[in-house]
């Protein structure tokens, strides 16, 4: 072993946040070399606690226990299953305020938002719980009297999940509950800024009686422990959320040994403001959709395309609104949009700002925060922002909005699909012919009207083009995790 390598942290003693351990067969334990990583307070840039990093060796006992554990739950009647799914849904729900103040802490987000994330992954839990024991195959009728064929559906078995620090416990939550309500065993690769909030879904999963090895939590270098899993011939399902060269570089991997692979990568959200808009509730909206989670969010409205006649009332209201946020630790009541999550965002942001300037786009509201000693960025607004710039190319992953105006509804359509996005996309309109042509013509996954994005647990979450493929939510979310099986039995006739 190359000690070099290894990379020791001093264990944390603070009882404010706990040092995060891998959960292998059902025990959580340190890595085998001992190497540990440091998680950082976004909030205030100072160490809180570390995370233990996974070696080879940590991986490879994973996927023997999840190969163990599948050949176990996959014999599990659904009906027992949902039950287990059901206690994990409780437990979460009984520890979210915990859980809650644990994902601030890593992650920034204000405490309510932490909270509502919980919630939201133990509904998620839930509503996989109930559909489980739905899953059915079905009866073809034969071309021949003394035939039957048989339609099955089968878990697809250990399945490697890749999961973001943005949402470290919902993300989760809607790959761990899909895998396990067919019957498949998981392994979690969850984020290394964001390792306690995770490890408490785990537990979740662990306290709620799942059998040795079905679910398995990892964290480590992301590229290794990736590779790892992929390239085993004992997993046979992939899920990753992340960014698109990231998820790419993975769908390549995973073709290589023909490995099922669902996708759900970055967006850059058109929003569609047409002129008869109502400008009060579509500005109430975008506040809440774009500076939730401090812009850190894949389905956060990035592109807003409004109508030329109301683009100054529009701006101006949100504007206005934008001076109401306040900015702080997410610990504080007070606060009501957290830090980024790290210091390549801040850095990532204000290269976003810098092109956007040196391209000619007006600056109307932003400002400098400097004075809070952790990764804060204020929220900025830029119009007549050129397409040459960044900000409408690449998306911009923090609280930046970009404001270009259109005057017929065909430009706006047009422009939402110059890009190789497709997650998100939202219109504001009052107009039955208007949301027609865009609900028809937008090369989304997803569309909201009217409103910010609910992800409800009963519908498709996913995107078209360079924004993945597959669905993490409803029914659909389960087809990625289970086989079919054609059965054709033939019945000998009596005499």
């Amino acid at each position: 072993m190359d000690q070099s390598k290894l990379t020791v942290i001093q264990k944390n003693t603070s009882p404010e946040y706990p040092d995060s351990l891998l959960f292998i067969g059902n025990t959580w334990r340190e890595a085998q070399d001992g190497a540990r990583l440091p998680v950082v307070n976004p909030a205030t840039g100072h160490h809180i606690g570390s995370v233990a990093k996974a070696s080879a060796t940590d991986v490879d006992e994973s996927l023997i226990h999840a190969q163990q554990g599948f050949q176990v739950w996959s014999r599990t009647p659904a009906s027992a299953r949902s039950e287990v799914l059901d206690r994990a849904a409780h437990l979460l729900r009984a520890r979210a305020p915990e859980i809650a103040r644990l994902m601030t802490l890593e992650q920034g987000k204000p405490l309510a938002e932490s909270l509502t994330e919980v919630l939201s992954a133990a509904q998620t839990i839930a509503y996989f719980s109930q559909e489980g024991p739905r899953i059915a195959g079905r009866v073809v009728q034969a071309r021949l009297s003394n035939t039957q064929q048989l339609v099955v559906k089968e878990p697809v078995g250990v399945v490697a999940a890749f999961t973001p620090w943005n949402f470290p416990v919902n993300q989760a939550a809607r790959k761990v509950a899909a895998a396990l309500t067919v019957g498949c065993s998981i392994i979690l690769k969850a984020a290394e800024e964001t390792p306690a909030s995770p490890s408490e879904l785990v537990r979740a999963f662990a306290d709620a009686g799942l059998p040795k090895g079905v679910i398995g939590l990892l964290f480590g270098n992301p590229a290794d422990i990736s590779h790892q899993l992929i390239s085993s011939p004992l997993v046979q399902k992939v899920t990753f959320t992340g960014s698109t060269p990231v998820g790419k570089q993975l769908a390549a991997l995973a073709g290589q040994h023909m490995k099922r692979v669902s996708m759900e990568l970055g967006g850059h959200a058109p929003v569609i403001v047409a002129e008869d808009a109502d400008i009060e509730r579509a500005a109430d909206t975008c506040l809440l959709a774009k500076f939730r989670n401090a812009g850190q969010v894949c389905i956060a409205p990035s592109r807003f395309l409004v109508h030329s006649s109301i683009e100054k009332a529009f701006t101006s209201a949100l504007c206005a609104r934008i001076q109401q946020i306040h900015i702080g630790d997410g610990l504080s009541p007070a606060s009501t949009m957290g830090p980024l999550t790290n210091q390549r965002r801040v850095t990532a942001m204000q290269s976003f700002v810098d092109d956007a300037v040196r391209k000619g786009a007006t600056w109307v509201a932003g400002a400098k925060v400097d004075d809070f000693g952790g990764y804060f960025f204020a929220p900025h607004v830029f119009t007549d922002v050129p397409l040459s710039a960044k900000l409408f190319n690449e998306e911009p992953f923090g609280p930046i909005v970009a404001i270009r105006t259109f005057n017929r509804l065909q430009e706006a359509i047009q422009e939402s699909n110059r890009l190789p996005y497709g997650l998100a996309s939202y219109l504001f309109t009052e107009n039955l012919n208007t949301l027609h042509q865009v609900s028809q013509d937008i090369q989304a996954g997803m569309l909201w009207v009217n409103q910010a994005a609910k992800s409800a647990p009963e519908m498709p979450f996913g995107g078209q083009k360079d924004s993945g493929y597959g669905s993490e939510g409803g029914m659909e979310a389960l087809d990625a995790y289970l086989n079919t099986k054609a059965v054709s039995v033939y019945f000998q006739p009596k005499d």
